[in-house]
């Protein structure tokens, strides 16, 4: 009735799962349309296997689709690149007949699920060519990976011109996945990332597929540093999950000895047919001007003095908070290093204030100075000396 299969079970919860990995995605498009972020992350995204009306491989409400859409409200054509081991059929489905949105998508193909993606599904109508498919065999390496990945992906750049990217990042293309057959390390998985990023443009980072939980982890920790260019140590720090990282308890995985069955001679009559076909797009689609549609999701700020103060401030709210950098809290400028849990600062001794005040204030400057004793600081050098003493350790 529901269009559900055997790879889409129903499950306590499922309406709430779909709610929260499709407005992420949702939620990231509207923030790179207002410009408020330059690069947006929904890892509990990338659901690209579900159809208007279909759920599929796990996936029941297409986050990706939708985000595009949202995109489209604000920019002429976006760019789709899945590197997920899966062929994303869904969202190539749903843009298969327009030029707004190029789809290119580098999966396994072959007797594996879906089971489409050739290299002759091109799209149809005014969308003829604006379906890049890249078929691969088993093994694929790092090497191979980024030999077909970077020459396609920048005639595609060249060519189609888009102003915004989506990409997801599906795990299942790395070693040792459970379900997938490449042979790609988290270093090479996230070199995807770091050309993608250099075209400074919108980008909006999905998850996806990946089966072996461990190596999920590691690749969307890896590729969300890199979207930050932060640098991580290959040492995982300890946390209540390092018994999963064993036995090495690194950060990068090594590959195995799977055989890579992407001969170059294959790769490069792939290339070049693909070159070839976009060689056929004279220029980059545009659209004539029209009105904005409304934005799904309205990020606007509600003003704090409307909410309520019993009730935690919506995360909206709390994003529009700004901290100067040359800003630091009370904890951050004590002690050794410039942080407070370092546990290398001497701890004072506070006095000790009886409440014998009769319900009154035992803050109050002249009964702190009655409770403290003559000659209790001669005794130990730490006590305070003077009222004004008390009242910095007591705030």
């Amino acid at each position: 009735r529901f269009n559900f299969d055997k790879d889409c079970p129903i499950f306590d919860g499922l309406y709430e799962f779909s709610q929260i990995s499709t407005g992420g995605s949702i939620a990231a498009a509207v923030k790179l349309n207002k410009q408020a972020s330059e690069i947006c992350i929904n890892w509990g995204g990338g659901l690209h296997h579900a159809k208007k009306s279909e759920a599929s491989g796990f996936c029941y409400v297409n986050d990706i689709v939708l985000g595009i859409l949202e995109l489209l409200k604000y920019h002429q054509r976006v760019l789709y690149i899945d590197i997920d081991v899966h062929h994303g059929d869904g969202v190539e489905e749903a843009f298969y007949i327009t030029d707004r949105v190029m789809t290119v998508s580098f999966h396994k193909y072959g007797a594996f699920f879906p089971g489409t993606g050739d290299l002759r599904d091109i799209g149809a109508g005014k969308g003829k060519y604006y379906s890049v498919n890249v078929p691969l065999k088993e093994g694929m390496d790092d090497e191979s990976y980024e030999n077909i990945f970077v020459p396609i992906i920048s005639k595609v750049m060249e060519t189609f011109r888009p102003s915004a990217i989506v990409l997801q990042c599906g795990a299942d293309s790395l070693t040792g996945d459970r379900l997938g057959c490449f042979n790609l390390t988290i270093r090479g998985h996230g070199k995807c990332v770091e050309f993608v990023k250099k075209y400074n443009l919108p980008l909006m980072l999905l998850g996806g597929g990946g089966y072996t939980i461990r190596n999920v982890s590691r690749v969307w920790t890896y590729e969300t540093s890199l979207a930050l260019g932060v640098e991580l140590a290959n040492e995982l720090p300890c946390n209540d999950y390092y018994e999963y990282y064993g036995p090495d308890f690194k950060l990068h995985i090594r590959p195995s000895n799977m055989f890579n069955q992407n001969t170059p001679e294959y790769l490069n009559k792939i290339k070049i047919r693909l070159l070839e076909n976009m060689r056929t797009l004279s220029h980059a689609p545009s659209v004539q001007v029209q009105a904005i549609p409304e934005d799904a999701i309205n990020l606007e700020p509600e003003g704090e003095d409307e909410t309520d103060k019993d009730e935690r401030l919506p995360q909206k709210n709390l994003d529009q908070r700004i901290v100067p950098e040359n800003e630091f809290s009370d904890s951050e400028d004590e002690g050794e290093g410039g942080r407070r849990d370092n546990c290398t600062y001497k701890e004072r001794k506070r006095p000790r204030l009886e409440n014998g005040t009769d319900g009154k204030d035992a803050t109050n400057h002249e009964e702190i100075k009655e409770e403290l004793k003559p000659g209790e600081d001669e005794k130990d050098n730490s006590k305070p000396n003077t009222v004004n003493d008390v009242i910095n350790l007591v705030i």
